[in-house]
């Protein structure tokens, strides 16, 4: 009778130690799976604040450059693209992920197109809307790229937790899966061709 309370007892003692530290465990998965879905927010926001300023960029360039109406074309066509990709934390691979960057540089080159044409057109460079809209356009690509950095931090941060033993292991138990980074596109790491 003794042996069996004694060995109910240290069971019960390790199944405490145990819950306790997969409790602890699971409860710091889960705040590191909300900072990770925080930064995806964060990064929506900015795109969504980018796709929010080209309409109004789009029409101050159509009024003084009508001729132009292939940019403009790409321009719009980009955006409506971007606007078509939802893609959430939970569904976020390494495809979806390539997709949404891909849509995402197809709109920035667009936008590096759009803005170029600006020198063809002395008046539209100095007119006071179209320099408003430049830069917070400006502005907004700066706060991409530093949300994609925040975002990619709060990856590695999540994704070295749940890699870890022993938190692998109720990681694996309860679902929780590796998040991807965002990366460089391709080609970036050429130097582009300055002429004058």
């Amino acid at each position: 009778m003794k042996k069996s309370v004694i060995v109910l007892l240290v069971v019960g003692v390790l199944l405490l130690l145990l819950c306790g530290t997969g409790c602890s465990k699971y409860n710091t998965m889960v705040t590191e799976q909300e900072n990770v879905e925080q930064a995806w927010a964060n990064v929506n926001t900015q795109y969504q604040r980018r796709a929010d300023l080209i309409p109004n960029l789009v029409e101050t360039v159509k009024g003084y450059a009508t001729h132009e109406s292939q940019t403009l074309q790409n321009v719009t066509e980009a955006r409506a693209k971007v606007g078509t990709i939802n893609l959430s934390v939970d569904s976020l691979d390494e495809a979806s992920l390539q997709r949404y960057t891909q849509a995402q540089n197809q709109l920035s080159a667009a936008l590096k197109s759009l803005l170029s044409v600006t020198e063809a057109y002395p008046d539209l460079k100095a007119n006071e809307n179209f320099m408003r809209f430049q830069d917070e356009l400006a502005g907004t690509e700066n706060r991409i790229q530093v949300a994609r950095k925040d975002f990619n931090h709060a990856a590695q941060a999540y994704n070295t937790l749940i890699r870890r033993f022993p938190t692998n292991i109720f990681a694996s138990f309860f679902g929780f899966k590796v998040k991807p980074y965002f990366q460089a596109s391709e080609g970036a790491d050429i130097a582009p061709t300055v002429k004058f």
